[in-house]
């Protein structure tokens, strides 16, 4: 064998052990890189007094949106709370499951509006709510919704909300998405493919809305 292709061979060795390298840092480094992820994914905007708290439907098992809400409210930071939520029958609805939660929590029945819609997705209730928020005359609210789906619901609020409303967005903890563990539960993983299936399609959608007009 000639030094030419010695030379050769021991790049080839020394260019696969460095590849080897690389994957065994990455394995190692697996949990501080998905947890990193999921920090930067979460997104939480400055709370500052409101005319209203849009609790977003559809709340997890726990009621953690509806907590959250309640929680800012006991703060003093705005003296309504929207349970907002889908119709599922004509007598009731997501709404009427965030009211009972947001009643359990401390928040007083004459301090909670009922927003009933047939939304499909975040989409159609953040027009709906956009809609509402104008009809009231509100210029400042704050938006609750699960830490998973903060990222996609602000991008969407900012982009369909009336332009003179001030949006604050603000994560609540959620019993199913832990962020320090997400990977290490199916339901974690499946939220978090679906929220950035879910961006990218917002994103696409809206961009296909703004070039139509």
């Amino acid at each position: 064998m000639s030094r030419k292709q010695q030379g050769g061979v021991i790049f080839r060795l020394m260019a696969l052990l460095a590849l080897l390298l690389l994957f065994a840092a990455a394995y190692l480094a697996r949990h501080p890189l998905m947890r990193t992820a999921s920090r930067l994914w979460i997104v939480s905007d400055p709370v500052e007094r409101a005319d209203a708290i849009l609790v977003i439907g559809d709340d997890n098992f726990r009621g953690d949106r509806a907590s959250r809400a309640a929680e800012l409210f006991r703060e003093g930071w705005t003296p309504l709370v929207v349970a907002s939520g889908r119709r599922l029958r004509p007598y009731a609805g997501i709404a009427e499951f965030i009211e009972r939660d947001l009643a359990s929590r401390g928040v007083p029945p004459a301090h909670v509006v009922h927003f009933a819609h047939d939304a499909k997705d975040t989409l159609e209730e953040a027009r709906s709510l956009g809609r509402f928020v104008s009809e009231r005359k509100w210029h400042k609210v704050v938006v609750v919704t699960s830490n998973y789906h903060a990222r996609r619901m602000r991008y969407i609020v900012r982009k369909v909300f009336p332009a003179n409303v001030s949006v604050a967005v603000i994560p609540a903890r959620d019993s199913d998405f832990d962020p320090d563990s997400w990977w290490q539960s199916r339901k974690s993983q499946q939220l978090f493919l679906h929220e950035i299936i879910g961006y990218c399609f917002a994103v696409w959608e809206l961009r296909a809305a703004q070039r139509s007009l």
